[in-house]
């Protein structure tokens, strides 16, 4: 009893030290610094494990623990006895595993991270070798659960700053204490979360001292369940192995040898029902590590892996609803399609019974009131959404992950294999469509959309009739789910896929119903975008307006702007497909685009109004010039915007006026030169931030040079052009560069040969560079043309041994790789 007075005194203490009244918190905090290191641990710990006092009083506590750990750690924690210290580690533990306040939960991770980092001295030798096992299970604890309450970013810092050499090569030690299976599982799940957060440049260090004792590992975890029957520590190993390879993706290669024999020996031998876990993730880790080395080292392993799982697969009948193989196999398959392109499609005959089968799963739903609700537990697999007025929709969760799983897989076998899937687009596009209204899973929805355009592509092999007919069956719940789906990610996929629709389907494919609809829709969406910036900077002007406040914002001002990037898709795509017919309908939208690139908006806005503006010229011209009033002003002057995506979109703009616009846009190109080259020529106008900009503004004066020579000295601008040459990031541009480069060297153009032919040595080196750059791929047609370029330097000798000279030997193999492709 005098035990609880002092610790109900303690909390009333910590209440005080968040007072409002300063000689209150003065007085308190003198009464806290006159209490022992000690005692404050022991009041401290139990007050943040205390669920029945309030929560700022167990946060208070939680904040002044951590903070006596990090700055006073020597002066008090070595002095506990060691039935304290272990108590501590044991408390933080069991707070970690059973805290339900998100908040608290945190701040005890913060805690418990903040000891376990002064058990390391300064040159990484552990301390407190006693507590590897406890700190390992802490960082599979704090991986698996506190990270679920951060903002993903948040979750990869968190990951690489507290685990480095050191923390892996305690998980790998621990990994082989043969004594503790529990923890041994515990350090193989930390790892397995380290390797699905860490880049690609962290693992690579670590990768041959983690392979290595991964694979010792493994061999000493299948003897023991050849010889014992245990399963636990061998299951999440293999998920080790696979996510490693998941991220070292071909640095895996030189270890593949080393794993393939035993994985595939566990799936032909761990066929007893208790193994089918062990067995799927197996199936699971062979085919991510195929995927990772890619096809060329797994080939020689790829039919015996077939065999495997086409077995597998011909048991699938005798097979329980809840197996959980289903969900592995379905995946690998999805995998081995990847790996092996259009050999699969020999499989799907196999593959897609099962697949449309799991995809298909009903869930159970009811509409309840609110009283039935309460007597339904969500711990029973059920969730709920209020629909107001006493009511509530229920949907129950079991098999959904299946479900949405298998969406996404017959996406991936529609990507991967076109018109090798046309079979099966019929029955896939009935189940998909009424999917677009599946409000329960937003994996489910997304996937349903994604596969639109895909299976279009698919179905394209059968002729235009049964295309439209499949795009009729679509393009309503596709509209309608736009103007309905209120989650923005998921609203992004689906406004993405429409438009890769309308690309795909051309003129014609939307009736005057659809477009009325589509037209309501868009006006709305770019209505509520300025809207919802209103509200964002009135927000900023709050007096509870800070910090997390902004960040808040950002984050719904980031999804408002990508938003609006599909806004853009879909007028992209429609002007694209319908051209000038099409500008009637668009006036409805054109005062809210106007608005976009006035001078005070954000430069997102400014950079997507640009490019809606840029559509209309490149597809609608000349009749586009009706409207120039609108934009060629802030165009021009956006020419020289701080904000490089600006530039860019201005400078696209320019050279689509030069190259479809017409002669009414003649003083603008011309006015527009001095300003592009003064972009090209700033002293930073190649650094990564604004090259891509400088890229398109060389481009336009390309365009302006072709289309509108009568713009500009074309004599005296074309030796600079020359010097700007190749583009290596902008390869759509690159391309237009480079048609234009043919045209000028084949009509034997004296400034770009020069005086006899002395410019042909650097002319060599920007094809070269372009070549080697991916700026010109051979199904190119001006790869052709810069090949035949080549070869009639080649049979002049003297010229050939000048020009090839010049070039290392990365250039040299980039002109022979023409010479043999084109």
């Amino acid at each position: 009893l005098a035990a609880m007075a002092e610790q109900q005194q303690f909390h009333l203490l910590l209440g005080n030290l968040m007072s409002p009244d300063n000689s209150v918190r003065k007085q308190s905090e003198e009464m806290y610094d006159n209490i022992s290191g000690q005692t404050k641990i022991t009041f401290l710990l139990q007050a943040v494990r205390d669920a029945s006092a309030a929560e700022e009083v167990r946060q208070m506590a939680a904040v002044l623990l951590r903070r006596l750990l990090s700055s006073s750690f020597d002066e008090t924690y070595p002095h506990l006895s060691p039935d304290m210290q272990t108590a501590i580690k044991t408390e933080l533990l069991v707070g970690i595993q059973t805290e339900t306040s998100p908040s608290i939960r945190k701040k005890v991770c913060d805690i418990a991270a903040e000891l376990s980092r002064n058990f390391i001295d300064d040159e990484g030798n552990n301390q407190w070798p006693e507590v590897i096992p406890e700190s390992v299970t802490l960082l599979a604890m704090l991986l698996d659960r506190w990270p679920q309450t951060l903002h993903p970013p948040s979750r990869k810092s968190f990951t690489i700053r507290y685990l480095g050499s050191i923390v892996i090569s305690s998980l790998l030690q621990t990994m082989e204490d043969q004594s503790n299976p529990r923890v041994q599982a515990h350090a193989a799940a930390a790892l397995i979360n380290f390797t699905e957060d860490c880049p690609k440049s962290l693992l690579i260090p670590y990768l041959d001292n983690l392979v290595q004792h991964l694979h010792v590992i493994m061999v000493a975890k299948l003897q023991e369940l050849i010889q014992k029957g245990t399963k636990l520590v061998l299951e999440q190993v293999v998920t080790s192995i696979a996510s490693v390879a998941d991220t070292a993706e071909e640095k895996f290669v030189p270890y593949y040898d080393l794993f393939m024999p035993s994985l595939k020996h566990i799936v032909e031998n761990a066929v007893q029902k208790e193994l089918r876990l062990l067995r799927g993730k197996t199936i699971e880790c062979i085919s991510l590590i195929g995927l990772a080395v890619g096809k060329e080292k797994f080939m020689p392993d790829a039919a015996a892996v077939m065999q495997l799982l086409l077995k597998t697969q011909t048991d699938f009948n005798d097979l329980e609803d809840d197996d959980p193989q289903i969900s592995y196999m379905i995946s690998a398959w999805a995998r081995m399609c990847k790996i092996l392109g259009n050999e699969f499609q020999q499989y799907l005959p196999v593959v897609m019974g099962p697949l449309m089968k799991t995809a298909s799963i009903k869930p159970e739903v009811a509409l309840l009131d609110t009283q039935d609700m309460e007597n339904m537990s969500e711990d029973d697999g059920w969730e709920f959404v209020n629909l107001g007025d006493q009511q509530s929709f229920g949907i129950k969760t079991a098999g959904l992950e299946e479900k949405a799983t298998a969406c996404q897989m017959l996406v991936c076998y529609a990507k991967e294999l076109k018109e090798g899937f046309v079979d099966y687009t019929e029955q896939v596009v009935k189940l998909m469509v009424p999917l677009l209204k599946f409000y329960f899973h937003d994996d489910i929805l997304s996937g349903s959309a994604e596969s639109m355009p895909l299976l279009l592509e698919c179905a394209r092999v059968r002729g235009p009739e049964y295309l439209t007919q499949m795009w009729h069956f679509m393009c309503d719940a596709l509209i309608k789910a736009i103007g309905t789906e209120p989650d923005s990610d998921v609203l992004s996929e689906i406004m993405h896929s429409f438009a890769k629709c309308i690309e795909l389907m051309g003129d014609g494919c939307l009736n005057n119903e659809h477009f009325d609809e589509l037209g309501g829709i868009l006006k709305g969406k770019l209505e509520e975008h300025f809207k919802n910036q209103e509200v964002r900077q009135a927000k900023r002007q709050d007096e509870d307006y800070d910090e997390q406040v902004e960040e808040t914002l950002q984050d719904e001002d980031d999804n408002d702007v990508y938003i609006l990037t599909k806004v853009s898709d879909i007028l992209h795509s429609v002007f694209s497909s319908y051209k000038e017919k099409v500008l009637p309908w668009f006036e409805q939208l054109l005062q809210l685009v106007v608005n976009l690139i006035g001078p005070h908006r954000p430069w997102p806005d400014r950079q997507w109004g640009l490019c809606i503006f840029d559509d209309v010229v490149e597809h609608c011209s000349p009749s586009s010039f009706k409207y120039a009033e609108y934009f060629l002003q802030p165009m021009l002057q956006s020419l020289c915007d701080p904000s490089p995506e600006v530039r860019q979109a201005a400078a696209y703009g320019v050279g689509v006026m030069a190259q479809f616009g017409g002669e009414n846009y003649t003083p603008f190109c011309r006015e527009a030169i001095p300003l592009l080259v003064g972009v090209i020529q700033a002293a930073d106008s190649k650094s990564k931030e604004n090259i891509n900009a400088t890229e398109n503004c060389v481009s336009a004066i390309g365009k302006v040079m072709k289309y509108r020579p009568e713009c500009v000295n074309v004599n005296e601008i074309l030796p600079h052009w020359l010097s700007w040459l190749p583009l290596n990031e902008d390869k759509e541009e690159a391309v237009h560069t480079f048609n234009f480069l043919c045209d000028l060297i084949e009509s034997n153009n004296p400034i770009v040969l020069g005086p006899e032919n002395t410019n042909l040595p650097k002319i060599f080196l920007i094809i070269a560079d372009g070549v080697a750059n991916e700026s010109v791929k051979r199904e190119d047609g001006c790869s052709k043309r810069l090949a035949n370029v080549i070869r009639q330097v080649q049979v002049s000798g003297g010229l050939w041994t000048e020009c090839v000279s010049t070039l290392n030997e990365t250039q040299q193999k980039a002109i022979q790789d023409l010479l043999n492709t084109a």
